[in-house]
């Protein structure tokens, strides 16, 4: 099996508090077999000398949607599922060459995309998948115009693809058992209204608790969980009651809505570049302006949100969910987040704290022996310059994911 001994290099351990010299680290195959503060005696492994630089675990955003290619939604029933795939493509491998080696997708790509980046068909980050996002009708997976009916044809329709209706106990059971038999790892169902669909008020309550029920009953017969699109405290509440165990977005909580999701262990994938960046472009794309007044109300309870969870105890993973042409934004996420957070709680969101939201814990957002060999070389210091990340075209000196290199300017 091929052996890599990695050296000279600082270690970026998001399970310590600083970075630390003097460290080897042996890849054998896809997974880390030694980490060591002495030398190594491998000598039948490739020596890959890191000049003194920055090495780390690659990263993990936890909120992505690699097929959304369009800022306003419904132009993508415009898109035909070929043309949906192509773009996923060019969409994945960019998360990969700006150092996120995992992403979890939260509505839109499915098992084929998966198990083509697993086969190393196309270049991308290792995927964890809901399928089909699940709301009710006229719910933020309903993007339809007023006078739609529906989609003609699911299989010609990226839109109708991505997105399914589901009303009623018995809807949203036959929904998520669905998305389990076409292999996702969680599933996404929605609680409140949101900014990219036209008609639901953010404060909107979707799905009732026995919907949400019957969602999480069946997430949990199959060995997943549910994830849940949330921004008000009352659909926070309701989705914790109901047994949901990561909220996305929920920028507009509150102390009483994060204590109990302390509570009851929940998770909080927060995004604040996605409001940043419509508020900026997404104009230029097609965004309706209702829509842009939507997102005036959520932008402002971002930083809060960070705040008001960690004094909560609820631990908050990185997330962009970031649509179409904005996806470049993506590193921006950690920049962001530094007017509240440390660089080193930032940077476990994106590692520690994604590996948890994946249950991968011990594999993934870790250098420890049994992990995959997911490595960042960085000419840079992360804990003193975030924006290191921001600048991954020229800082990132080498990507592995797996024990693979994708990029390697070290040699």
């Amino acid at each position: 099996m091929t052996q890599i001994l990695f050296k000279n290099f600082r270690m970026l351990d998001p399970e310590r508090d600083e970075i630390a010299d003097g460290f080897e680290i042996l890849v054998e195959g896809e997974t880390i077999r030694e980490v060591s503060e002495k030398p190594l005696s491998a000598p039948n492994a490739a020596v890959v000398d890191c000049g003194g630089q920055t090495l780390m675990p690659g990263l993990i955003d936890s909120h992505v949607h690699v097929v959304l290619s369009e800022v306003l939604i419904r132009q993508l029933e415009n898109v035909p599922l070929t043309l949906m795939t192509a773009r996923a493509v060019g969409s994945m491998r960019g998360m990969l060459y700006r150092g996120f080696t995992t992403v979890r997708d939260t509505g839109g790509a499915d098992w084929g995309l998966k198990e083509a980046v697993d086969e190393g068909l196309i270049e991308g980050p290792r995927l964890f998948i809901a399928g089909k996002a699940i709301g009710p009708t006229g719910g933020h997976s309903d993007p339809r115009r007023r006078t739609d009916q529906g989609a003609a044809c699911h299989c010609c329709n990226a839109m109708a693809f991505t997105m399914c209706v589901a009303d009623g106990e018995a809807a949203v059971r036959k929904a998520a058992r669905e998305e389990m038999r076409q292999g996702c790892d969680q599933v996404k169902i929605m609680m409140s209204g949101g900014v990219a669909s036209p008609y639901d008020p953010l404060d909107s309550l979707q799905f009732s608790p026995a919907e949400v029920a019957a969602a999480v009953e069946e997430a949990e017969a199959f060995g997943r969980y549910v994830c849940a699109h949330a921004y008000s405290p009352e659909a926070i509440t309701r989705a914790a009651h109901g047994g949901v165990r990561t909220i996305e977005h929920g920028n507009l909580i509150d102390e009483a809505a994060a204590k109990l999701m302390a509570e009851k262990g929940m998770m909080l994938t927060a995004n604040l570049i996605a409001y940043y960046a419509m508020r900026e472009r997404a104009a230029d794309f097609g965004m309706l302006p209702e829509m842009l007044e939507k997102n005036e109300l959520v932008i402002d309870g971002g930083l809060r949100s960070l705040e008001i969870c960690k004094r909560a105890g609820v631990p908050v993973a990185y997330g962009t969910d970031l649509l179409g042409q904005l996806q470049n934004d993506q590193c921006r996420e950690f920049t962001l987040r530094s007017q509240v957070l440390s660089p080193m709680e930032i940077i476990r969101s994106a590692t520690l704290v994604g590996a948890q939201v994946v249950r991968r814990e011990g594999k993934l957002g870790c250098l420890r022996p049994g992990a995959y060999a997911d490595l960042l070389v960085i000419d840079g210091d992360p804990l003193k310059d975030l924006a290191v990340f921001e600048r991954s075209e020229s800082a990132l000196s080498a990507i592995v994911k797996g024990g693979r290199f994708y990029k390697n300017r070290l040699n």
